[in-house]
């Protein structure tokens, strides 16, 4: 038998097929980080018009959220920015507004969605704007955590507290099992709780997150942090793995923040004499403890508001806000860089582009309801019980 060779034939990858092989992807990095490049500019010059016209017609039956890592061409239509809590929040403070379009993924929509009234209706402009972190923990495989946990005898000892970049399943599991939520910025006082409830913290779905907090906030030991991964029997744990635990961290990470690394930290210094290195911590442990700073997108935003002029910063969290802030400050002669040397954006917050908001809002507009996200009631119920566990924390 012979193979027919052709190499006349040229096949060109699709774009969905990129997107699920990954571009110019690092082999130093963690899995599922893809640096695909710059962004395309938008291809109707008239789309910001269109969009306008829409958002005006609209008026105060819509409420548009943006979250920081958004490109620019559509923060620019955003009645608030932040980080995915706080636009939960702003939605919930608006009841007059019918629709409320969240530029974020998919997560996000969701906790908007809990947390705002059954008249108000949450739209995501692209349903495949998702996130690869919070796909890293589905509800089947925690529940089979739970149950490894219950067979090492450690499950009742176990108080469950898991990011806000999860799933609505995940946060009703959570709040099911006398856990809360956390984010970047009140993780430690999270932790603080469970640990006042339980002897053990099972942190979903960001190991890093929770073993920066559990290590360089709360004084723990590297060794009272084991991985559990969804993808091994028993999560590649043992039982007296798991019994001598405090925290069980959830094999998950961020593919943007994951791919920053010691190697950028010193890189960066030799390049830029006297510059801060500023990190979000959903990076590696060993990014975060060879930072001059730590902290959420919010906490970023307000140190360089805070730095004097002159002074020179690195910033190891997504390029746009990166970008973003560079330009803002420029004019007081702060120096902002991207913390890695290769450009790097979030790949599905960017698919919240202009013509899907259009799109979206022109819906809107003639009255044609689309892209909605709805969480069932008791996913609700549950997941809305875990995060006002989190609005109760001192």
């Amino acid at each position: 038998m012979t193979t027919a060779q052709t190499p006349e034939l040229d096949v060109q990858p699709t774009p969905l097929a990129l997107l699920l092989l990954g571009r110019e992807a690092d082999p130093k990095s963690e899995r599922g980080v893809e640096c695909p490049g710059d962004l395309p500019s938008p291809s109707d010059p008239d789309l910001v018009e269109r969009a306008r016209a829409a958002k005006e017609k609209l008026g105060d039956k819509v409420f548009v959220l943006g979250h920081h890592y958004q490109r620019d061409e559509v923060i620019q239509f955003a009645d608030v920015t932040g980080d995915s809590f706080k636009l939960a929040r702003d939605a919930a403070a608006r009841p007059e507004a019918e629709y409320i379009v969240f530029c974020g993924v998919h997560f996000m929509a969701e906790s908007a969605d809990i947390l705002t009234s059954d008249d108000q209706k949450v739209v995501l402009p692209d349903l495949a704007a998702g996130c690869s972190m919070a796909d890293m923990a589905t509800a089947e495989q925690v529940a089979e955590c739970w149950d490894v946990l219950t067979e090492a005898g450690v499950a009742e000892q176990v108080v469950p507290v898991s990011y806000m970049n999860s799933s609505a399943d995940i946060k009703a599991f959570t709040g099911k099992h006398g856990g809360t939520i956390c984010t970047s910025s009140n993780a430690k006082r999270a932790l603080d709780w469970a640990f006042e409830q339980g002897e053990k913290v099972l942190f979903l779905p960001d190991q890093h997150l929770g073993r920066n907090t559990a290590v360089r906030d709360m004084g723990m030991s590297l060794d009272d942090c084991v991985v559990y991964n969804p993808h091994k029997p028993n999560g590649g744990l043992t039982a007296e793995e798991l019994r001598a635990a405090k925290m069980i961290l959830w094999r998950g990470h961020c593919s943007v923040h994951g791919r920053f690394s010691l190697d950028s930290v010193n890189d960066v210094r030799a390049r830029i004499p006297g510059v801060n290195v500023l990190v979000h911590p959903e990076c590696k442990h060993e990014v975060v403890a060879a930072a001059d700073h730590v902290g959420s997108t919010e906490y970023i935003i307000k140190a360089l508001e805070a730095a004097p002029a002159g002074s020179k910063w690195a910033i190891g969290t997504e390029l746009n806000l990166v970008r973003r802030l560079a330009n803002r400050f420029a004019p007081e002669g702060k120096e902002i860089v991207f913390l890695d040397k290769t450009v790097c954006f979030c790949s599905t917050m960017n698919r919240i582009d202009l013509p899907h908001l259009v799109w979206t809002l022109e819906s809107l507009a003639e009255g044609n309801l689309v892209n909605r996200i709805e969480v069932d009631k008791e996913t609700e119920a549950f997941a809305k019980l875990a995060l006002e566990r989190m609005l109760a924390l001192p």
